[in-house]
């Protein structure tokens, strides 16, 4: 094999096997020299990879773990396969790795050939995500559109529908992606409306880059997770509710994020949990999910909701039948 970086990538995918290779019978499948294997082998010894070697009649070659993660070389299959993870720990399935996820899924996505994005765009389309608690699917497709446009200082256009139905079509400058509570939003600054917005990537149609670069601006907040928590604390929604729980904070934090929750520490070993939601059964699930002892101060009606779902729980136990 004459070319020498043909020849390297040749090597390389058979050592990522992990497999060990007589020397002999990896020099006869390259179809060169020992020498000349050898001196591939310090080259990709040069590159990061971590390759054993063993001398002697039966010598040979072996790809191990390094301290660094070198340029991995994927099959058809392999990155097929990847990406499709990758989709689907950035829809929350994982939690904690969306954004990451995100920024791994945009590489990916960035260097694949037209026909293995076509291949994941059908596994997409034809399957069914069973999503718990019945969040909003997000394109994957989008997401990567949206990250790659944060990264590169790059202006959008996209059609969006808002909370009342009506749709516009909107011009942003995209600043960061955020998963929150199994939702994502888009920072950006709003190009023709001249202030930071947040938008709900489930609500957002055919994102596209328009090639104009500009300068990121001053965000408003801390960072762009806390912007988003505090744009919905201020929305608009049906219960604004507030709750005594008698757990630690670091506990009901965790949970709060999810909603963009705030938790005030008592002095009596409890906290408050304050949150705005649309539907009483995201509070009870928040609830329930504390498994702590828990105090209703407002509103009323979540009171009386989980007092009745509490008696339809103490029926399906057995203990007393409805007549």
């Amino acid at each position: 094999m004459a070319n020498t970086s043909a020849r390297m990538l040749q090597l390389l995918s058979l050592l990522q096997t992990h497999r060990y290779w007589p020397g002999g019978e990896l020099a006869g499948r390259l179809e060169v020299s020992e020498r000349t294997l050898r001196r591939d082998v310090d080259r990709l010894r040069d590159l990061g990879y971590p390759v054993d070697a063993s001398r002697g009649v039966a010598g040979g070659y072996q790809l191990r773990s390094g301290g660094a993660m070198p340029p991995l070389l994927l099959d058809d299959e392999e990155a097929v396969a990847i990406a499709v993870g990758l989709r689907t720990a950035a829809g929350g399935a994982v939690d904690g790795i969306e954004e990451t996820s995100v920024r791994a899924l945009t590489k990916v996505i960035q260097v694949m050939p037209p026909r293995l994005r076509r291949r994941v765009d059908a596994l997409r389309s034809f399957t069914v995500p069973a999503v718990l608690g019945g969040g909003p699917t997000v394109d994957a497709v989008a997401l990567t559109v949206l990250a790659q446009a944060c990264r590169d200082d790059e202006r959008l256009r996209f059609d969006y529908t808002a909370r009342d139905g009506s749709r516009t079509t909107r011009l942003v400058e995209p600043h960061r992606l955020v998963s929150l509570g199994r939702r994502w939003y888009l920072v950006a600054w709003d190009a023709e409306r001249h202030d930071w917005r947040t938008f709900r990537v489930d609500r957002l149609a055919d994102p596209v880059v328009t090639g104009a670069t500009f300068r990121q601006r001053e965000l408003p907040a801390p960072d762009a997770a806390e912007f988003v928590r505090q744009r919905l604390t201020s929305l608009p929604t049906r219960y604004r509710v507030e709750v005594r729980v008698w757990t630690s904070v670091a506990e009901v934090e965790r949970l709060a994020r999810y909603v963009g929750g705030t938790v005030e520490a008592g002095e009596d070993g409890s906290c408050r949990l304050r949150m705005n939601v649309d539907e009483l059964e995201w509070a009870a699930f928040m609830l329930a999910s504390l498994a702590a002892e828990a105090e209703v101060i407002d509103p009323p009606e979540l009171a009386d909701f989980l007092r009745a779902t509490g008696e339809r729980f103490r029926r399906a136990a057995g203990t007393q039948r409805p007549r």
